[in-house]
């Protein structure tokens, strides 16, 4: 069966892929998201579906305070037979300032869904940890090392592969860290993980940083601690086609102008059912030729061959547009289309939302006031990181579309709800509904966030107390709509989608559409809403 990549839509990162009691699993990264850390399930490599996020509560992570784009970091999914368990990184002030703090964890759990165990604090020495279970039993915890000195001089801080045991029993780090693996010419080395296969340790890294110039460089030894030699070919995957000596701009588009999916890297080798090898990775698709990747980065699937007992990519090195999986299930009917209406008479919506640094109950998020109706209580500004009153999903295409219809009585013009499309608090556009004191009346207003610069762009005077707003997403622009006596009319002009991308913001997570409300008054005053409706198509027939 051919599934077309990405395999998940979106925002998806640092994709963690386990086989476990015959089925898949894939982790992901969510940074300053709630809850923390997504997990997907398979049983054919083609069609997942979402499963469970177990870093639900504070005792796991602490988010609020959080910069955009710090938070969970790069999980990583195991299984020893009988529990799972996850590794993670709670990130604050990431590329602030010479030091990062990562504090990595561990938990674990009899069964994909839980009950997860109380985290274990591991180290701080650098991100990106995973766990390799030995074949003679014993567990090593591996993490890139962050040497905040270099930042000083000038220099490159990623300074290699840190490999310790990690003791089940005393649930702790044991023994002295050891420097595995230095990296490659490539350099930026990060993202370790380890397995072995006749013989032979085999270590993959993600290299060249995150970005365009992205890649999956392969070592192996004989040993556990090394020396590792490198793979004659490397690195094993990439969408950059020139070398790692230039890293201009202009030189990153020419080089990967070539392949779809850009930035392709931090990799995990894995086996399915029938023995055959795979690689899961991140890639992104960028926006036209503007150098931008506003969905952030997604999670793709490509086939592995052996050949002289080094891994390779089946064809050449390039992420591949489709792939071959071994499912016998029924094909995906129209892959990149999605189309969703959501109430909120149940809880199912939850499974495609999230909210922001904190649990939905914190926050102001209820579904238990009023039967059928998501109501938020406005919290701190849309600029806040600490509370915000904001439920939003994953885009998935970069031809979207969504509406939501929501009641609201506002009486201050510190009040505001309606529909947002957010990157992180500096890039977003808000379509809200407010009171205008010298109208004497509600409104609706577009608020337009550029790199921390905002505008307010229009003021449209509307009957309440129910709204309708829209928003298309068409390629390079982002048009907002709203409904009056029944017409669908614009909000303001066109406006740019770049600024919701990860190399416009320079972050680390991906475009969100979603409901938002705030209350700079009291935090009391709320909007309910009735219904959100999305939809998605990657050739822009939405």
């Amino acid at each position: 069966m051919r599934v077309e990549n990405p395999i998940l839509r979106g925002f998806h990162p640092d994709p963690s892929p386990v086989l476990a009691r015959g089925e898949y699993y894939i982790a992901v990264s969510t940074f300053e998201w709630f809850p923390g850390v997504r997990i997907y399930r398979s049983q054919d490599l083609a069609h997942w579906t979402y499963t469970c996020a177990p870093l639900d509560s504070e005792d796991k992570m602490v988010l609020e305070g959080t910069m955009g784009s710090d938070g969970v970091w790069a999980p990583h999914l195991s299984f020893d037979g009988e529990r799972f368990y996850l590794l993670y990184t709670v990130v604050h002030g990431a590329r602030r300032h010479p030091v990062m703090d990562v504090d990595n964890f561990l938990i674990s759990a009899p069964d994909i869904t839980g009950p997860w165990s109380q985290p274990v604090y591991l180290n701080s020495s650098g991100f990106d940890p995973s766990l390799f279970h030995g074949e003679d039993g014993r567990k090593w915890v591996l993490n890139m090392e962050w040497d905040w000195r270099k930042v000083c001089w000038g220099e490159n801080p990623f300074t290699g592969i840190l490999l310790q045991e990690y003791s089940p029993e005393r649930e702790k780090l044991v023994g002295e860290p050891k420097k595995i693996f230095p990296g490659s010419p490539i350099g930026s080395t990060e993202g370790p993980n380890l397995f072995q296969r006749d013989g032979y340790y085999y270590l993959c890294t993600a290299e060249g940083g995150t970005g365009f110039f992205h890649a999956a460089t392969v070592a192996r030894s004989r040993n556990l601690t090394g020396p590792y030699e490198l793979h004659p070919d490397n690195p094993v995957l990439t969408s950059w086609d020139g070398g790692w000596e230039d890293t201009a701009g202009e030189l990153a588009r020419r080089g990967t102008g070539a392949v779809r999916l850009k930035k392709a890297g931090h990799a995990t080798f894995f086996q399915a059912k029938n023995g055959s090898w795979y690689l899961a990775h991140l890639c992104a698709r960028e926006l036209g030729d503007t150098h931008c990747c506003p969905l952030g980065r997604e999670a793709a699937l490509e086939r592995v061959v052996w050949r002289d007992g080094w891994p390779y990519l089946e064809g050449n090195k390039h992420p591949k547009d489709w792939v071959e999986v071994p499912g016998e299930g029924e094909p995906i009917p129209e892959p990149g289309r999605e189309s969703k209406v959501y109430t909120f008479d149940t809880d199912a919506f939850w499974a495609d939302f999230q909210t922001l640094r904190a649990a939905p109950e914190k926050v102001g998020v209820t579904t238990r006031e009023q039967p059928g109706v998501l109501r938020i209580y406005g919290q701190e500004s849309v600029f806040s990181r600490f509370r915000q009153g904001l439920v939003a999903r994953r885009v998935t295409q970069l031809h979207a579309r969504a509406e939501t219809v929501f009641r609201f009585a506002p009486d201050s013009f510190q009040q505001a709800a309606g529909l947002i499309c957010r990157y992180d608090e500096d890039n977003q556009y808000f379509a809200h509904i407010t009171w205008d004191e010298q109208l004497s009346r509600t409104v609706a207003r577009l608020l337009a966030v550029d790199r921390g610069q905002a505008r307010l762009l229009e003021q449209v005077p509307l009957e309440g107390p129910q709204y309708h707003l829209g928003v298309d997403i068409q390629g390079e622009q982002v048009q907002f709509t709203f409904w009056q006596q029944g017409e669908k009319r614009p909000l303001g002009g066109p406006l740019e989608t770049k600024v919701l991308s990860d190399d416009h913001a320079d972050g680390f997570t991906g475009l969100f559409v979603g409901m938002a409300v705030q209350d700079l008054n009291e935090h009391s005053k709320y909007a309910d809403f009735l219904s959100f409706t999305y939809a998605a198509s990657e050739q822009g027939d939405v």
